[in-house]
Parts: C-alpha cells; structure tokens; sequence
C-alpha cells in the first residue's frame, strides 16, 4: 500500500474505486440531468414560439378590396388606401399544429410584449435564484440545492401552465427561471468530485454533448406530438419528480463536508461508495484522511471574491473573464432561439442547429490540449462573429434571400458559439485561482445570465430590421474574441492557486502568442508534491 503521509479526496477515490461501477451509476444519473436541463432551458422557446399570421378577415370584408397583413389589414376605396387594425383576430399558419401561448392569447401585434418581458425575467431568475441557491447550497449542502433547484421548476412551469393573465404569466416564469442552471451546475459537481481526474473532460464533455444534443434535437418534436404549450410543459416538468430519488442513490459533496467540518459524513459517503464498487478500505487510509481534514480545514487561508479584483493583472483577466462571458452567453442564448423567419417550421430549424452540440463537444477534445485553450476560444468566438456578421449583410443585400443560405449560415454559428462557449467554461475554471475558484466561476456564470437578459430585445429588433440581430451579434462576438487574446494560456503550464499565483500568472505572455504556434510554456504540467504543496500554500 502507498505510504499515507498526505490522504485527500482524490487519493481517497484510488481507495474505494475512481472509475467502477458507482461512478458508472453517476455518469447515467448526470445524463438525466443533462437531457432534463436542455427540456427546461428550451421549452421556454417553444412555449412562446411566434407562428405566421396574418388579420382574420371579418365577415363585413369586401374581399375584393382588402389585403390582409399582420398587424392590420388595407381597404381600398377608389383611390385612396385605409389602414384598418385586425377588428377579428388572427389567422395563424400553425407549423404541425402546435398551439403556442402566443396564439391562444393572441399576443402578437400591440400585444406582443408579455413572451419578450417574461423570455427576460426567466434571466432575471437565473441570475437571482443562481446568487440565492449558490449561497444555500454552502449552508445545506450541494445535493439538497440539487433537489430543491429541480423542484423549482414544477412549480414554475406548473403556475406557467394555469396563468391566464401577462403578469401572472411572467411572475412564472420568472420562478421557472430561478432554478436555471442550479438544478444541473449542482450534480456537474458532484460528479466532477467523485471520477478519476483524468477522465473528467472527456467523460463529462462526452456526456453533456451526447445527452444534452438529444434533449435538444427531441424537445420541439415534443411539442409538436403534444400540441399544446400546456400539455408540453408538463411533460417537460414532471419527469424533474425523478431527481428525488438522487436522495437515496447520490451522496453529498465530500469536498463540501470536510469543508464544513463533518468529516464522519465524509468517510461515510467514501465508504459507501466503496461497498457499491464491492471494495473494502484499510482504517489507516480512513484514518489519514481524517488527520488531513482536520489540519486543512484550520490552516487553510478564508480568501474571498474581492480579492480577484484588488490587483491589477488578476483584475484585468477577471474583467476580460466577465466580457467573455457575456459575449458567449448572449451568442449562445441568441443564435439557438433564433428559430423564426427563416421560411421553415422553427421546430426544423432548431433541430437541425442543436444537432452542432456533439461535434462542437468532439472538436474541443480533439483540438483543445492540441491547439491551447486561447487559440480555441478566441478562434470559435470570431467564426462565429465572422459568420453572423455574413449573414446580416446578406440580409441587408436582400432580406429575401435563399432561407437554405441563411440556415447554413446559422448552423456555422451555432457550431462556432458551442465550441466557444464549451471550451470557454473550462478555460475560466483553470484561471481562477484555486482559493476563490469556487465564487470566481460563479459570479463569472451569473454575468453571462445578466447579458442573457437582452437576448430576448435582441431577437425583437429583428421585427423592425431584419438583419439587426445578426450584425450587432457579430459585433460582441468579434470583440470577445480580440479580448480573448489578452488571457494568459493555461495548457501544460502549473494552474494558480492562491491570489499571488494569479497575478503572476501570465504576466510574461504576449497577446499574439499561442501554444499551437509554439508559445508552449512549460513542456509539462508541474504536479507538487503534496509536502510542498501544504509548505507552499497553506500556512
């Protein structure tokens, strides 16, 4: 057996099975996870989904003289022509008989405003809730927080379902919304915690763009089978009663107990993991685990998120880290809801562009530790911009021109964005120093949900000038990538820990330089030895 001067949470994994049959059992509840995540994400699109319309013609029309347009209807009399408001309702051109809210409440027109303010307070919750239930789950715990996140979203979706007024309908969806990304960011953890460390990018990149594709490619097709938004919602909400059961076959966040002192539960939970992967555990390991807890937890430094910007270079990277964010947020949330106008069944369009998640999630495995996390990011973020800046000139050329282009066009985008903001998500975990990475990461997401709140204004300004949303999308996107360039590369080079790691971190590096172009750094990650690291880093 290895010696037992130093005992952790990740050689403690080597003791009760790192890869076996629990972590097996995880990976498949995490794939639960992902496919209910991309229901709840997305079924606010279909929901609120915008089908063709036109005025009803009223039975006092002479049809021979009225034209009948969206919002209004023009009546010809002798030489004069009259404006005339839809006094009947609407004609809808429904796609594959789906109801929306938008056309059982007729809110199109004037009334067009409740689906935007809601789309935007669902962002409203998520950043909100995410602040909220990051700040409960280091109270109770990681795998309760799981649990009430994804009973949030009944509720939610379950009020969305009965409202029958805009306000009420907004007020839902604002509840719906709180749950957004806490009820998958949670079991994301847990399951990072509990896997052999060489096996998480690729397991759970592999995870994430296999399941979360498929929730993606089948959640319109569900709407469609279903009909109705109503019945969609609850098909989408109910099956979130499963992650009850993650009470009984998920344990609590390790990590999070030793932090909090309860290192009993901790070896509990190891213990358990070891019978179900049918190992057994020397009491010498569980005892050097417990000596390492107690010395950790009343040595290590209380650092906190003020410190990531009190120095002038850790600030600049937080604050290019925030932009980013932003940038890939927006992009992402617009270019995958941009589903209307372009001649075919929105439904159509949004599988065929989700269908992008997979291989975006196989380039960044293939290409992310060949060409350096900078070059990837920075490279996806400005074809993205590049080709979404092509497709408004094309529809400022002709905004009737081939929908086959235009929906080429969004496919590259949405490929381009998923490699971006993928890739992005990892490249922010290993920038933060370890000390604050937790809250870093955090504030970092809830930044991108903050941007996500225009994304919906975004897609309105399409109804008064087509092309708006793809030129000023391409703006954000190029210059998120330009700011890309001034982050340090962090491929095979030793990863910050504490605040003085970060601000050094870098410092050297020119913003033209890039790992596949030979600005390689270190030729191989430093790994401390476990002495030093205590010696180096914990007073």
């Amino acid at each position: 057996m290895e010696e037992l001067s130093f005992v952790d949470v990740d050689i403690m994994l080597r003791h009760v099975g790192d890869f076996d049959r629990f972590q097996y059992l995880l990976i498949g509840l995490f794939s639960l996870i992902n496919i209910l995540s991309g229901f709840h994400y997305f079924g606010q699109t279909f929901i609120s989904v915008t089908p063709e319309y036109k005025c009803k013609p009223s039975p006092y029309d002479d049809v021979n003289k009225t034209t009948y347009l969206a919002c209004y209807k023009t009546i010809q009399e002798g030489a004069t022509t009259k404006k005339v408001a839809c006094n009947s309702g609407w004609d809808y051109n429904t796609s594959y008989g789906y109801i929306s809210i938008v056309q059982e409440m007729d809110w199109v027109c004037n009334d067009s405003w409740p689906p935007v303010v809601a789309h935007s307070f669902f962002y409203v919750g998520a950043v909100l809730g995410s602040f909220a239930l990051g700040i409960l789950a280091d109270r109770i715990g990681r795998l309760r927080v799981l649990i009430i996140a994804n009973m949030i979203v009944i509720v939610g979706n379950m009020a969305t379902a009965m409202s029958t007024h805009p306000i009420a309908y907004i007020i839902s969806r604002f509840l719906a919304g709180a749950a957004t990304d806490t009820n998958f960011v949670m079991m994301y953890i847990i399951v990072m915690e509990y896997i052999r460390p060489k096996m998480r990018t690729a397991g759970l990149n592999l995870c994430i763009g296999v399941f979360y594709c498929i929730s993606c490619v089948v959640v319109p097709w569900l709407a469609v089978g279903l009909r109705t938004w109503k019945w969609f919602l609850v098909a989408i909400s109910l099956p979130h009663l499963s992650v009850l059961s993650f009470a009984i076959l998920v344990p609590e966040s390790a990590q999070w107990l030793l932090s909090k002192g309860r290192t009993d539960e901790a070896i509990a939970c190891f213990e358990r993991i070891a019978r179900f992967n049918r190992r057994t555990v020397d009491p010498k390991v569980l005892a050097e685990l417990r000596k390492y807890a107690n010395e950790h937890i009343k040595t290590v430094r209380n650092e906190n998120l003020i410190g990531l910007i009190s120095t002038p270079r850790l600030r600049k990277k937080m604050l290019i880290l925030m932009f980013k964010s932003m940038v890939m947020s927006l992009g992402y949330d617009t270019i995958a809801r941009n589903v209307n106008g372009f001649g075919f069944s929105p439904f159509t369009i949004f599988s065929i562009c989700s269908i992008t998640i997979l291989p975006a999630c196989v380039v960044i495995l293939f290409l992310q530790d060949r060409w350096g996390r900078k070059a990837l990011a920075s490279g996806a973020l400005f074809i993205s911009g590049l080709f979404s800046a092509i497709g408004g000139v094309i529809l400022v050329i002709n905004q009737y021109t081939s929908p086959i282009l235009i929906i080429a066009i969004s496919i590259i985008c949405r490929f381009s964005i998923n490699v971006a903001y993928n890739s992005g998500a990892q490249y922010a975990v290993e920038l933060i120093p370890t000390v604050v990475r937790g809250q870093g990461v955090s504030a970092i997401h809830v930044i991108g949900y903050i941007a996500n709140f225009c994304s919906p204004s975004i897609l309105y300004m399409g109804e008064m000038w087509k092309p708006s949303p793809d030129l000023l999308l391409a703006v954000l996107l190029i210059f998120g990538a330009f700011a890309c360039l001034f982050l340090p590369e962090t491929l095979n080079k030793t990863l910050p820990v504490t605040l003085e790691d970060g601000e050094n971190f870098g410092e050297d590096e020119r913003f033209y330089e890039f790992y596949c172009c030979g600005g390689r750094g270190d030729d191989s990650v430093e790994i401390l030895n476990p002495g030093i690291y205590k010696i180096k880093y914990i007073n």
